[in-house]
């Protein structure tokens, strides 16, 4: 069997894995120049050197778990910062033509995003599996409903969030009107992540397309099933002129940040957050950093305490196994409470995921073998594998960890010092639940904070004393369904926000205009400045009318 530029993506994957059990069949193939990466979870990796058509690189990858194959058309060249540079020109271009500012314009690209989830789900929640085996349930509510809710939203509202908003003007001013015109920034980039790799590229750039900006989208190649789908199916649906999708990983991300942008938006860890903001700043370009940290959950004693368990576990293991930005990262309660919180969370998990919960087909597994074992350090930390009271089963051929409970491990431990992005939940206890607010403090600011009580002046100091970028009382990760809340971070946990109007209103100048005529112009702002002319014109600025009218008639 002879492989071409023309052999299909089946054919292909039949023939790369009939050559990796028999690697006697390499120089049969008759083929040049690929390279095949077998990589093993156990972190054995041989590489075997073939004769492939050029055209075609591969990557297979195994594991006990099995083998997936992924064929990519090798590119002529690499995206560099020429080829980064002529992409902004020319959305540069299109910007500049004004197509892009038109309602119209706007209106069809959401139409066609919105048309795209319709018709092409079946092929979205499949991409989002292979990434992360996230179940379907959790891909339709968080990837799929989130992102046509966010497109229908701003197909209702555009014409309302388009219209100039009109601005009283002052006395000295008068005649006049004024108004503030929100109009498009230019060309923008927006740099997405993995753990939601649909719902986080696609919510900011509808934010980006009512605002009537062109648009540069960057999926995270830890995604890279829906990293391709984005890259094939938005071309179809949308101008793809104007907005642009750019698949690859370090040096296809410096090579657009080296760019000048309007606007940059960035979803991921603050360390890169960083980058972007060193990158930005070199053009003045303003960004928005949706970032993370760890997010806290204040548990009093006097809840229902069923309820409060389910809805921490709805917003850790059941929001991508712990892997969400505003996931709940470590509890707070007292000692003498913690016990029974454990013993409800231990109940509560069983009842959702069956009493083996690496078996179960409604988690998540950890995105790549990278994070399992940052995972696998925190756990195995010298002082924290002794505090686990819940969980610590791992499947390394998966990439599954069960829901692991810890209680009280030690405040310098990788646990309680960075973000958990995973399914570890430590529990800290405190003698009383006010003393929470100083855990909670000792730390940056979180991206969100969480408290579950019925004690009313519990509620008014948590809002009043605790910064972070959202709050929900009594339940988790809900505040973000809300569209009229802005959501964003604080801090290290990010900057700007978005979300409804908000996104509209990320990608947008607020450009302040007043009209005038030539009627009613006075001398009084002309020189040569005169004692009655300064006494009139504060007179006017105090809003003060009996005098000023005093003043014009020389009373005063």
């Amino acid at each position: 069997m002879r492989l071409n530029s023309n052999t299909s993506y089946m054919t292909f994957t039949a023939f790369s894995i009939k050559l990796l059990l028999n690697p006697s069949n390499f120089r049969a193939a008759g083929v040049s120049k690929t390279t095949f990466n077998c990589c093993l979870l156990k972190n054995n990796s041989s590489k075997l050197k073939t004769l492939l058509h050029p055209a075609i690189s591969t990557r297979i990858y195994c594991s006990s778990a099995g083998l997936s194959v992924m064929a990519e058309e090798k590119k002529e060249s690499s995206f560099d910062a020429d080829k980064a540079n002529m992409l902004v020109q020319d959305l540069r271009q299109q910007f500049d033509s004004g197509k892009t500012k038109t309602y119209e314009w706007r209106v069809a690209q959401l139409e066609g995003i919105s048309r795209m989830i319709d018709e092409r789900e079946k092929e979205i929640v499949e991409a989002v599996h292979k990434d992360l085996s996230k179940p379907e349930f959790e891909a339709f509510v968080a990837e799929i409903n989130m992102t046509k809710s966010s497109c229908k939203l701003a197909l209702q509202e555009l014409k309302q969030w388009m219209m100039p908003e009109k601005v009283k003007t002052s006395l000295t001013t008068y005649p006049s009107s004024a108004e503030i015109v929100s109009e498009p920034l230019g060309v923008v980039l927006v740099i997405s992540t993995w753990n939601y790799p649909f719902l986080l590229s696609l919510d900011p750039v509808i934010g980006a397309i009512a605002a009537g900006n062109a648009v540069v989208l960057k999926p995270s190649e830890i995604s890279p099933a829906t990293s391709s789908l984005l890259a094939n199916l938005l071309q179809e649906y949308v101008d793809n002129t104007s907005i642009k999708v750019i698949e690859g990983a370090v040096d296809e991300t410096s090579a657009l940040l080296e760019q000048k942008w309007d606007k940059i938006f960035y979803t991921g860890s603050g360390r890169v957050g960083r980058i972007v903001m060193a990158a930005a700043a070199k053009h003045l370009t303003p960004v928005i950093l949706e970032l993370g940290g760890k997010c806290p959950v204040v548990v009093d004693s006097d809840v229902n305490l069923q309820v409060a368990a389910r809805r921490i576990i709805a917003g850790k293991w059941s929001c991508n196994n712990g892997q969400t930005c505003t996931a709940a990262d470590y509890v707070i309660t007292t000692k003498d409470f913690a016990p029974k919180l454990i013993d409800a969370l231990r109940s509560e998990l069983d009842e959702f995921f069956g009493k083996d919960h690496l078996d179960s087909k409604d988690m998540s597994r950890v995105v790549n073998l990278y994070h399992f074992k940052r995972l696998m350090k925190s756990m195995k930390e010298d002082g924290v594998s002794d505090k686990i009271v819940l969980g610590g089963q791992t499947d390394a051929t998966q990439l599954k960890i069960a829901p692991t409970i810890l209680l009280d491990a030690p405040k310098d431990s990788l646990l309680m010092t960075e973000e958990i992005f995973g399914p570890l939940l430590p529990i800290v206890t405190v003698e009383k639940i006010e003393d929470s607010f100083q855990v909670i403090k000792s730390k940056p600011k979180p991206l969100a904070a969480y408290l579950f009580t019925n004690n009313e002046e519990l509620k008014k100091s948590f809002v009043k004393d605790i910064s972070a970028g959202g709050m929900l009382i009594n339940d988790t990760i809900l505040h973000l369904t809300v569209p009229g809340l802005p959501f964003g971070g604080v801090g290290e946990s990010g900057m700007g926000y978005y979300h409804g109007k908000f996104s509209f209103e990320a990608f947008s100048h607020k450009k302040s205009v007043m009209y005038r005529s030539f009627d009613g112009d006075s001398s009084v702002r002309y020189p040569p400045y005169t004692p009655k002319k300064l006494k009139l014109i504060k007179s006017l600025m105090s809003g003060n009318i009996v005098q000023t009218v005093l003043t014009l008639v020389g009373w005063s």
